[in-house]
């Protein structure tokens, strides 16, 4: 690619002017201006605190280096300011950014940097004692794209899904059931909900009235968990391990864990309780593994879970938990740090909530849960597309806000809808070709040379940026800057779309358009498949909005 070209050459100029390697990583970054260039480099400020010499100075000797190397597309460096270098590409290169994007073709964008590790992402882990509420929606959404971004840079990821089989919720959950199954009394802190009276009365249905509240809270636990799937389903993720609190107390995982803190000496006894040192490890108080009444806490039950996930060859854990869950962070990889030696694991990556609005008023209520907007209340309202997209618009670890009134538009104003109609768009450029009679020639035979207008490179640029978008978003574990290349890149070929025919010119720039649009259903297709979003090839409205005059039809017409 070109960015790690013009890396390499930048380096051998600094070492050709007799300067010192630049300390620390050597920046090369796209000015916001195309005024100043193609490119950036401040490496001259990076050496003036080395070599003790003005870095104008040093920007003109790197300067006189580079124009003498012969650096392939290389058309020009100015120097601007106290010393940033500013590079200009030949039109070239833009060239090169299509071939490369048409060789690579799936694979464009992706890279082997974290070839070799081993990462299980856990997420979403919501209790099996009710459906998942629609914040949970959005840690799936981005959980999944987490996945496939590291991935993408050659990562292999394990999506795992946590259920807290055990415990005090569970014993809630039982004899809510309980209740409902036997029309009895609810107890203080049970789950409503019209989901417990329909489990209830389908096992009724089922075994009539035998089932004790053990039998019926197992069964009552697989139908949550079923349901779980389902709505999974619907969004499009799949988990390769459903892993059970359970599992780590009938193992004997959970008193190996209090027996090897033990003989580490990382434990002592207190009221009655068996606590954990963790402020030896940065936390800010200490905290109780084995309560005074014999049971362990949900914390050592952490333990032995993360525990196991290195005992199965992960080389790197990640957790996406709720923003409530901030307090438990460093408690969890203080005991990890004590039994593992490795410090700051699990990553934890902490997700905020949504808020979902209709009308301009927030919804509340479920028609389901009672008290929660789930997740299946959103995908009865929108696709699996609508719903993941719009999840991956913001940070995870913002608040965001869910407007239906405006994720099930039909409108450009839907964001979903705004980058599909763009992947439509290029499907069609290759049907009205193909009724045209003009056959795409081999690519050698194309003069690209001839993609000079604005929108032509604009789109180009775009897809050069691509692999980086692709590596800055993995390492940030941030899908949503990937989304906003996407939105980016959508209006950028909805631009092209207006403005530049493809049929009806000359032969030699239909072709070379051709194959534009074909490098530019490669990138945006491989940056939805990261998103986990479809990519269609046709929409209803395309054809109406079309000859009502959004995007001219004219655009790809005679």
């Amino acid at each position: 690619m070109i960015r790690d070209q013009l890396i390499e050459a930048l380096r051998g100029a600094i070492a050709s002017a007799g300067l010192p390697a630049v300390p620390g990583e050597l920046a090369l970054d796209i000015p916001k201006s195309r005024e100043h260039g193609d490119f950036s480099a401040n490496a001259a400020m990076q050496l003036a605190k080395p070599t003790g010499r003005k870095p104008r100075e040093i920007a003109e000797a790197i300067q006189a280096a580079l124009l003498g190397a012969g650096v392939p597309h290389l058309a020009g460096v100015e120097i601007a300011g106290p010393g940033f270098l500013n590079l200009r590409l030949a039109p070239s290169w833009l060239s090169d950014v299509l071939r490369s994007v048409i060789a690579a073709d799936a694979a464009y964008g992706r890279s082997e940097v974290l070839a070799g590790r081993n990462i299980n992402l856990e997420f979403v882990s919501a209790n099996p004692t009710g459906p998942l509420h629609a914040g949970g929606g959005r840690w799936i959404a981005a959980g999944d794209a987490i996945a496939n971004l590291l991935a993408t840079q050659g990562a292999r990821v394990h999506r795992e899904y946590y259920l807290n089989d055990t415990g005090n919720q569970l014993a809630t959950f039982r004899a809510s059931l309980y209740a409902r199954y036997t029309n009895g009394e609810l107890p203080e802190d049970g789950y409503v909900g019209q989901y417990m009276v329909d489990i209830a009365q389908s096992l009724r249905a089922e075994h009539g009235g035998a089932l004790d509240a053990e039998a019926l809270c197992e069964l009552g636990l697989q139908a949550i968990v079923a349901g779980i799937r389902d709505d999974l389903a619907r969004i499009g993720v799949q988990f390769e391990t459903w892993f059970s609190e359970r599992t780590l107390h009938e193992r004997g995982d959970v008193q190996e864990v209090l027996e090897a803190l033990d003989a580490q000496g990382a434990t002592f006894s207190q009221d009655g309780a068996i606590w954990i040192r963790t402020t030896d490890f940065g936390d800010q108080r200490d905290r109780v593994l084995l309560k005074s009444d014999g049971t362990t806490t949900y914390l050592c039950n952490d333990y032995a879970y993360h525990r196991d996930k290195f005992a199965r060859g992960f080389t790197h854990l990640i957790n996406i938990w709720g923003a409530d869950h901030h307090g438990q962070v460093k408690s969890l990889q203080a005991g990890v740090a004590a039994l593992t030696g490795k410090t700051g694991e699990p990553e934890i990556i902490l997700g905020q909530l949504v808020k979902l609005i209709r009308g301009g008023e927030e919804i509340k209520l479920s028609k389901r849960a009672g008290n929660i907007v789930t997740l299946a209340d959103i995908l009865d309202e929108v696709d699996a597309d609508v719903a993941r997209m719009t999840f991956l618009l913001q940070s995870l670890d913002t608040k965001q806000t869910f407007d239906l009134d405006v994720v099930t538009s039909q409108s450009m104003d839907n964001p979903v809808y705004y980058v599909q109609m763009a992947h439509a768009r290029i499907a069609s450029i290759g049907r009205k070709a193909a009724e045209a009679g003009v056959i795409r020639n081999d690519l050698e035979r194309a003069d690209l040379s001839l993609l000079t207008h604005e929108r032509e490179s604009e789109l180009l640029r775009a897809l050069a940026q691509y692999p980086d978008v692709l590596a800055e978003a993995a390492e940030a574990r941030a899908p949503h800057r990937l989304t906003h290349w996407v939105l980016d890149f959508a209006a950028r070929f909805h631009g092209f779309y207006r403005d530049c025919r493809v049929l009806g010119v000359e032969p030699e720039l239909t072709q070379a358009r051709l194959w534009l649009a074909e490098s530019c259903r490669i990138g945006l297709s491989n940056a939805l498949a990261v998103l986990g979003v479809s990519a269609p090839e046709i929409m209803a409205r395309l054809e109406v909005d079309d000859e009502a005059g959004d995007t001219p039809e004219s655009a790809v017409s005679a």
